[in-house]
């Protein structure tokens, strides 16, 4: 049976940690979240299919609004930039951010891009002589809210403006754990988001593994109604999912150098 790399180099280590890395969930409205359910969604409402942009645009509106106001409340500029950009990274312009201002919590940054967006586009079939919606996908204004969570540390939550207003959301479990360590009063010490000491491993460890999912879900959807306000208009709600979950085992050396012989 082969070693494991935390028993062959056991001396050399300060601790081993098993938990959550970077978390990505997308929130699909629904019904709206799929053409067939759009499209009865417009009919219950006694909306014609061929209004269906009608019926997105002040949607559109309220969630650029409520992104000015944030702004403006939060003593913020919501910062444009272009798509694609290579030589601009979000992350890196909120850790800037972020070493100015400190970790309290709290909005941090409002991002606004163009960037493609699933869509819907109205159809009549001559020969059933039914009109619904099709798939589709377009470009819209997006907004990126970054800000500090009590509990979750820092995330993000992005907001297309277009109708279906599929949602994403980022946090990363290293952040939780720390948020934890810090209420129960244990010193640990971190770079990045990476621990390099904690006083009590196996707690950590414990603690790692009870991440709350319906808590989860519960902050998730206020940070739905917070950054896409039409979720109460239409009076419907998320269903979450995960997109990418990443677990990291982390080994801990005492010394740089053992590290790097290793």
């Amino acid at each position: 049976m082969d070693e494991l790399l935390s028993e062959r180099y056991a001396q050399d280590l300060d601790g081993v940690l098993s938990c959550y890395d970077r978390i990505v969930i997308t929130g699909s409205l629904q019904p709206l979240c799929y053409a067939q359910g759009m499209t009865q969604y417009l009919y219950q409402q006694g909306i014609r299919i061929f209004d269906y942009a009608r019926f997105a645009e002040p949607m559109r509106e309220r969630i650029r609004a409520n992104a000015e106001a944030l702004a403006e409340a939060n003593d913020l500029k919501i910062e444009f930039t272009r798509s694609g950009k290579k030589d601009f990274r979000k992350e890196q312009r909120v850790q800037q951010i972020l070493k100015r201002r400190g970790g309290q919590p709290g909005l941090v940054h409002i991002f606004g891009a163009l960037e493609g967006c699933a869509s819907y586009r109205p159809w009549h079939d001559k020969v059933t002589g039914k009109t619904y919606l099709k798939p589709d996908s377009s470009k819209c204004m997006t907004y990126y809210f970054y800000f500090v969570d009590p509990q979750l540390g820092l995330c993000y939550v992005r907001v297309p403006t277009w109708c279906p207003f599929r949602l994403q959301f980022y946090c990363n479990g290293h952040n939780w754990l720390s948020n934890q360590l810090k209420e129960r009063g244990m010193a640990y010490k971190m770079l990045d988001n990476a621990f390099v000491h904690i006083a009590d491993y196996a707690t950590a460890n414990q603690l790692a593994n009870e991440l709350d999912v319906k808590a989860l879900h519960l902050r998730l959807d206020e940070f739905a109604r917070q950054y896409c306000p039409v979720v109460s208009q239409l009076n419907l709600h998320y269903h979450w999912g995960l997109m990418q979950a990443e677990y990291a085992t982390d080994l801990i050396f005492k010394k740089r150098e053992a590290l790097q012989a290793f």
